[in-house]
């Protein structure tokens, strides 16, 4: 059954959206996704079957058939709590040369080693026996329903979500790198939008992709709407570990990934990465202390751009022209962060805790009271 949307439910957005309204309305860029949701009694030692609520993203900036394909890209941190592993190169040199895997806090580092043995074994760099690179491994924290110290990512969860990479729609919700986490205090995940917008005689797309795990409850905005302060006495999640003392709201973090075809260079796509903070501020983002909040932008424009050996020319739009991209970043990002919570579904992880679903019929009552309701 096809998982609802914001849209779906009457949520007002600005700009206008491509076929799929996701990031792979970007011409080339691939997703892919492993969904680990397991009661393995296997690893238990009292019987208590150990929860597992992970998985892994795989986002493909040209797909995999390109192998090696370098793309124009820029990143930004709007707080440094967390982890994008690849990114001193991508400052330095202006490229993107590997696909963004998106993960749990504590499986970086297999997930990085297994995309390097992935690119060996299908000669990712087409017949070149002296190679280097950095892969890009963003995480958040799904530790509150996770077993998280068990360290169940391994190698072929990597190579599914790889190997399930491709375009068209995108599951939403509890899937993939985002399959444990939780957004404002409710379920929170994976989420995408995108945006088609109109430059003089081009039209160009802007998508986003959010492994979204952050947010305090009571700053929750939808559409304008204090949705948070709305629902505070809807009990959206139940903590019973022996860590919860130590859990302050607002702890978490958020992965956005922006794709467009618009071609911009990579002074430009900082740029846009910057704005990814407009988005996340429009729906109650705060930067809080306990949140990693980083973000990569890329270009899929300028295909020939990278050569280590000759001059290449290039295309960009002035930064005059930029302002509408600007606005549909923030416009996608916004979009992106709310389907994730509105696809994701009511989990029960470790020693009991649960994160609730966002109450669909709640959200639509508090868009009727204040006249935000888009009925079609």
């Amino acid at each position: 059954m096809k998982k609802l949307r914001a849209r779906d439910l009457g949520v007002p957005f600005e700009g206008i959206t491509g076929e799929y309204n996701s990031i792979t309305d970007v011409k080339g860029v691939e997703v892919g996704y492993s969904t680990i949701i397991s009661d393995d009694i296997s690893h238990s030692t009292n019987k208590n079957p150990i929860k597992i609520r992970t998985g892994v993203t795989a986002i493909f900036p040209r797909g995999k058939k390109k192998k090696f394909s370098p793309v124009y890209a820029n990143w930004y941190s709007l707080n440094g709590n967390g982890e994008m592993t690849g990114t001193t190169w991508i400052t330095e040199s202006g490229f993107l040369e590997s696909p963004i895997m998106l993960t749990n806090t504590n499986s970086v580092g297999i997930v990085l080693d297994s995309l390097l043995k992935w690119y060996v074994d299908i000669d990712w760099y087409k017949t070149d026996d002296w190679w280097y690179t950095y892969p890009v491994v963003g995480e958040t924290f799904d530790g509150f329903l996770n077993d998280i110290y068990g360290f169940h990512i391994k190698e072929k969860h990597v190579l599914e979500a790889i190997n399930n990479a491709a375009s068209g729609s995108v599951r939403e919700g509890n899937v993939g790198g985002g399959t444990g986490m939780m957004s404002f205090g409710f379920k929170g995940g994976t989420g995408t939008s995108s945006r088609v917008i109109q430059m003089k005689d081009n039209s160009y797309t802007v998508g986003a992709i959010v492994q979204s795990n952050f947010g305090i409850k009571k700053n929750l905005t939808i559409a304008g709407i204090p949705v948070g302060l709305e629902l505070k006495n809807f009990e959206s999640s139940v903590f019973n570990g022996p860590s919860t003392s130590r859990r302050q709201e607002g702890d978490g973090s958020i992965i956005v990934v922006i794709a467009t075809d618009a071609p911009l260079l990579p002074h430009q796509l900082k740029r846009i990465a910057q704005r990814v903070t407009i988005g996340i501020g429009i729906v109650g983002g705060r930067g809080a202390n306990g949140s990693g909040e980083i973000f990569m932008a890329f270009s899929t424009a300028n295909e020939q751009a990278f050569d280590r050996s000759e001059n290449t020319q290039v295309e960009t739009i002035s930064n005059d022209q930029m302002t509408p991209i600007f606005e549909a970043t923030a416009q996608v990002v916004e979009e992106s962060i709310i389907n994730a919570i509105v696809a994701a579904e009511t989990m029960e992880g470790v020693n009991g805790n649960k994160a609730f679903a966002l109450p669909h019929d709640l959200l639509v009552n508090a868009l009727q009271k204040y006249s935000r309701l888009n009925i079609k």
